[in-house]
């Protein structure tokens, strides 16, 4: 009796012990999680940039998903039914975030919208992929917006997605007088613990007529979001949007919007009963008069912009339509198309436009 009593004493204090430290990190995680202010003024990075845009030139811009450097072709996550959490090693990352930089140097772009660019996560192994741009692109003035800035998650347990801290990352070949960070409306749900702290910035360049172009760099909510959050998200941006037009400035919207862009290219890249699950068909009719989605692609071929990753890619796996640009009225769009990259370094690929600025 004396054996068995001593053996649960043991028991006890060692579920006490364990419920006690469960406790102890789920309330680390809860009380440290604090949203990133809105309206926040970004710092600005120059580096010989010109001066002015100028009318009635073509001009190039290019929205890229990295995927956090982690997304080769073999690479599963986690929240998308995968398994893995983290890049498989530091110089998977270097490789990864090194192909896709060259690969959107090789479009020549004059201005470059990245998404899921990594300053110092657990899971791109503490890789600062800005600088790493930075350097790739070192006559851009460029700028970053954080929206990933997390406490460290225990989850999956055999190997936890860590702390992360992340951004959107913009670059233009002519000087940022200003960038601003806006906070978009996010899900109150337990989820947010596991989901970005989503936003968009707003990178103003000067226009040789007194006028701006204005930037929106995007990554809308995926995971965990319900209807009246895509919504509230969508109206908060093409308010704004809207609001720049009124003022005459022209404006470019890109990035990774997480709906089906075109409204139906799940169907017409997967067959007729695809269904992407997430990723809702974009909100058009949302859009403010004066704009417009740049949906005409070059080519013959429709090419993908995002992957599923519940498992590793082959072609002929899920694919989907979820970058790409929105543009004012006083912005042309001469050619825009997605590049196809066979997923190689990331699970988006990206999204080229040509553009002119109209008198």
């Amino acid at each position: 009796m004396k054996i068995w009593k001593r053996i649960l004493i043991i028991a006890v204090c060692c579920f006490g012990a364990l419920l006690l430290l469960v406790c102890g990190y789920l309330g680390y995680v809860v009380f440290s999680y604090e949203r990133i202010p809105d309206l926040q003024e970004l710092p600005i990075d120059r580096a010989g940039a010109k001066d002015a845009a100028q009318t009635q030139t073509e001009y190039v811009i290019v929205t890229q998903n990295l995927g956090f450097g982690a997304y080769t072709q073999d690479f599963t996550f986690f929240m998308d039914g995968g398994t893995q959490s983290r890049a498989e090693s530091r110089e998977s990352v270097i490789a990864c975030i090194t192909e896709g930089a060259q690969t959107v140097a090789s479009l020549d772009p004059d201005f470059i919208l990245f998404q899921e660019v990594d300053l110092d996560s657990t899971r791109s192994h503490h890789t600062n992929q800005y600088d790493m741009l930075r350097e790739q692109f070192p006559t851009f003035s460029s700028t970053y917006a954080v929206n990933y800035d997390s406490a460290y998650l225990a989850y999956p347990f055999h190997s936890p997605h860590g702390a992360s801290y992340s951004s959107l990352a913009t670059f233009s070949a002519f000087d940022i007088t200003s960038s601003l960070r806006r906070s978009f409306p996010i899900s109150t749900s337990l989820s947010k613990f596991l989901d970005l702290d989503r936003c968009y910035s707003v990178s103003r360049i000067p226009v040789e007529n007194g006028k701006e172009l204005v930037l929106y760099n995007v990554h809308a909510s995926a995971y965990g979001s319900d209807d009246s959050i895509r919504e509230a998200q969508m109206s908060m941006l093409f308010e704004d949007m809207a609001a720049e037009y009124a003022q005459g400035n022209y404006v470019i919207c890109g990035g990774d919007f997480n709906h089906d862009f075109t409204g139906n290219s799940s169907q017409k890249l997967n067959g007729a009963d695809a269904d992407f699950g997430w990723a809702q068909p974009f909100p058009a009719d949302m859009l403010p008069d004066g704009f417009t989605r740049c949906i005409d692609y070059a080519g013959e071929v429709l090419y993908p912009t995002c992957r599923n990753c519940d498992v590793a890619y082959e072609p002929g796996n899920f694919t989907i339509i979820v970058d790409g640009f929105i543009v004012s009225d006083n912005v042309t769009c001469t050619e825009v198309r997605n590049v196809d990259t066979a997923f190689t370094y990331s699970d988006h690929a990206p999204v080229v436009m040509t553009f002119t600025l109209e008198p």
